[in-house]
């Protein structure tokens, strides 16, 4: 039998979004696979990491495409960016708190075109007079990422409703993202 190495990184993907510290153990059995047949598709846990990184970079470069972010106002593309990403936020969470991603000189370009994206769509919303302009685009960036991480584990533990996802996260940064008139 053929393994699909899609269907054992989505299975690892779902699995380490549960639990991160799952061992290869683990994602082989979840997967249906030997943990051999998983080493000879992903030798060890780094090579696994690291292939869902591309997988993570892929389904945010699809969300970022779906939100279409230069349509309307950059609060609405927002909110579409943010409702895009919802099914794939767990994934990105667990890549969020992956410090072996973000450390030494191997940092995949792939975010950085993802932050540039981003970004890009906090400086449309300050110039058009939407976003605060004390806060940088990389800042709102970051806070958004964080937000949706948190907002991730938050539904993940039972903490907060599937269906709140988009409100909590857009509601609390819109909300202190927004440019308030002077009095």
């Amino acid at each position: 039998m053929a393994v699909d190495p899609d269907h054992v990184l989505r299975t690892a993907a779902a699995l380490l979004t549960r639990k991160s510290t799952a061992t290869m153990d683990e994602v082989a059995k979840a997967a249906g696979i030997s943990r051999a047949t998983l080493h000879r598709h992903f030798a060890g846990r780094d090579v696994l990491v690291r292939a869902l990184e591309s997988l993570g970079i892929a389904e945010c470069e699809a969300a970022l495409d779906a939100a279409r972010l230069e349509e309307g106002t950059a609060s609405e593309a927002v909110r579409r960016l943010v409702g895009a990403i919802e099914p794939v936020a767990g994934l990105l969470a667990f890549l969020y708190s992956e410090n072996q991603l973000f450390e030494g000189e191997e940092l995949n370009e792939g975010w950085t075109l993802i932050d540039d994206r981003i970004s890009a769509l906090f400086r449309r919303g300050q110039l058009g007079g939407e976003f605060r302009i004390d806060l940088t685009p990389a800042w709102l960036t970051e806070a958004l990422y964080g937000l949706m991480a948190s907002g991730a584990w938050m539904v993940h533990s039972g903490k907060g409703a599937p269906k709140d996802f988009q409100h909590m996260i857009v509601e609390l940064l819109l909300g202190g993202a927004l440019r308030r008139e002077e009095s």
